[in-house]
C-alpha cells in the first residue's frame, strides 16, 4: 500500500519516530532553559525522577514526521534524502524554540549553536555533490543573520531598545543554513506576517497587554515549517499578492 509514491511502512516508522523524538524534545525543553545537559551521567535516574511527559508534544512531533515524509518522498540515496534528513534533525530544536521562548522569553544559547553545528554540516554534505548549494547555504546564514542583527541596531538606535533579542538574530542566521539565500528571505517576511496579525489578535482579545513583549521566535518557527511544507514560488506568489494588495497580475 502506497501514499504520495511512498510505501505505508515508511510512515508508520517515521510516526513511531517522531514519538520518540517528541519525548526527547520535551526532556529537551525541561533541561535547556536550566543550563543543564541534556545527555548526563545522571540521564536515566533523572529522567526518571524528574521527567513529565508532553503525549501531545510527541504526537505533533509525529505528525511532522509523517507529512515530511510525504512532502520528500524516499529516496535511493542518503544524499538524495538530504532534505528530509536534515528536516527531521530540524524539526525537534525548532519545536524547542517555539515552547522555551514562548514561555520563557528567551532561546538558550545552546540550541542556537546546535542549529548552526548541525547546519554546517548537512552544508558540507551537500557540497559533496554541488558545491553551489553549500555557496547557498552560506548566504542564506549571512543573510538571516544579517537582516535581523540590523533591525535590532537600527531599534537601538531609534528607540533606545532591542527590536528584536539577539537570540532571534542567532536563529536566523543558523536556520539561514537549513533554508538558504530565497528562502531565509522568504520566512523573514513570513514571520513579519504572522507576527503582526497575531500580534493584533493578542491585543484586541487582551491577552496580551500592549507594554507586553511578545517573543519573535514562535513566529520564526512557524515561518520556516511554512517554508519546508509549502513549495517557494507558492509562497513567492501569496506574498506578493498580500504585499501588492491583490493589484499585481501574474
Amino acid at each position: 500500500m502506497y501514499w504520495n509514491d511512498v510505501h505505508i511502512a515508511y510512515y508508520v516508522v517515521s510516526a513511531l519516530i517522531g514519538l520518540f523524538v517528541g519525548e526527547f524534545t520535551n526532556w529537551m525543553n525541561q533541561r535547556l532553559p536550566e543550563y543543564k545537559r541534556v545527555f548526563s551521567k545522571e540521564f536515566i535516574i533523572e529522567h526518571k525522577m524528574n521527567f513529565k511527559p508532553n503525549y501531545w508534544l510527541s504526537l505533533l512531533t509525529a505528525f511532522i514526521y509523517i507529512m515530511l515524509v510525504y512532502r520528500f518522498g524516499i529516496k535511493d540515496t542518503i544524499i538524495a534524502n538530504l532534505d528530509l534528513i536534515k528536516f527531521m534533525i530540524l524539526t525537534p530544536m525548532l519545536l524547542s524554540v517555539f515552547i522555551i521562548d514562548y514561555k520563557l522569553q528567551i532561546i538558550p544559547n545552546r540550541l542556537n549553536l546546535s542549529i548552526f553545528e548541525i547546519g554546517i554540516v548537512f552544508a558540507f554534505l551537500y557540497g559533496l555533490s554541488d558545491v553551489a548549494i553549500t555557496i547557498n547555504m552560506l548566504l542564506g546564514m549571512l543573510t538571516g543573520g544579517g537582516i535581523f542583527l540590523l533591525i535590532t541596531l537600527l531599534g537601538g538606535l531609534f528607540y533606545g531598545k532591542e527590536a528584536m533579542g539577539f537570540g532571534d538574530v542567532k536563529l536566523m542566521a543558523a536556520l539561514g543554513l537549513f533554508f538558504g539565500f530565497s528562502n531565509i528571505i522568504i520566512i523573514t517576511l513570513v514571520s513579519f506576517l504572522i507576527g503582526a496579525i497575531l500580534s493584533i489578535v493578542l491585543l484586541a482579545t487582551r491577552l496580551k497587554k500592549s507594554d507586553e513583549y511578545i517573543p519573535f521566535g514562535p513566529f520564526i518557527v512557524i515561518a520556516a515549517f511554512v517554508s519546508v511544507y509549502v513549495p517557494f514560488e507558492q509562497i513567492k506568489m501569496i506574498l506578493i499578492q498580500i504585499f501588492t494588495l491583490g493589484m499585481y497580475k501574474a
